[in-house]
């Protein structure tokens, strides 16, 4: 096996015996570091300090990591604005609380006859939202639903504006006209 010792130095390809006597006089452990290596790869090293200190860096990852949750709200065609305003506040709040919103408008009967009233609403939210929000998927029409995927914009390392991702010049037009001649409707 594959010998390296606790400074790091590489003695090369030395048999077993050999490896345990010299981790034994340093008053080390032999680790083996790399099994599917040929030969294998063994260490001198104080195990006990190695285990701990991958701990931390595992430890450390997880308080690093983010989970993200997708919340759900659900709207009709016809709306009424009071509650569409309620609706709007729960879509802010998780939207706040950096999670992503995935809104439904649900169609019944004749209702999707006019998918344009829901495509309406849906762009009006993401329209109002602007500043807190980031439209994941477009409204998209399946089956009896319409969804679209709202995601929290990053917020910057000082707290004080969130990033907004660059767009072209020309999507910020069509999206302002598409939303204006809905309005109207």
């Amino acid at each position: 096996m594959r010998l390296i010792d606790d400074d790091g130095e590489n003695h090369g390809v030395v048999p077993v015996e050999d490896a345990r006597t010299r981790a034994a006089a340093a008053g080390l452990d032999l680790v083996e570091v790399a099994p599917e290596a040929r030969p294998p790869v063994v260490r001198i090293m104080d195990y006990g300090k190695w285990r701990y200190e991958q701990e931390q860096k595992a430890k450390q990852a997880r308080r690093h990591q983010s989970t993200i949750t997708v919340k759900e709200i659900k709207f009709r065609p016809k709306i009424d604005p009071h509650d569409y305003d309620t609706k709007k506040g729960h879509v802010e709040r998780f939207l706040r609380h950096k999670d992503k919103v995935k809104v439904t408008i649900m169609f019944r009967g004749r209702e999707l006859l006019h998918p344009e009233r829901g495509e309406a609403i849906l762009l009006r939210l993401a329209d109002e939202l602007k500043d807190l929000a980031l439209v994941e998927s477009k409204p998209n029409l399946d089956g009896r639903n319409m969804i679209m995927m709202l995601a929290p914009l990053k917020a910057t390392a000082d707290g004080a504006k969130p990033e907004q991702p660059e767009q072209p010049a020309t999507e910020q037009p069509e999206q302002a006209t598409a939303t204006s001649t809905s309005t109207s409707t």
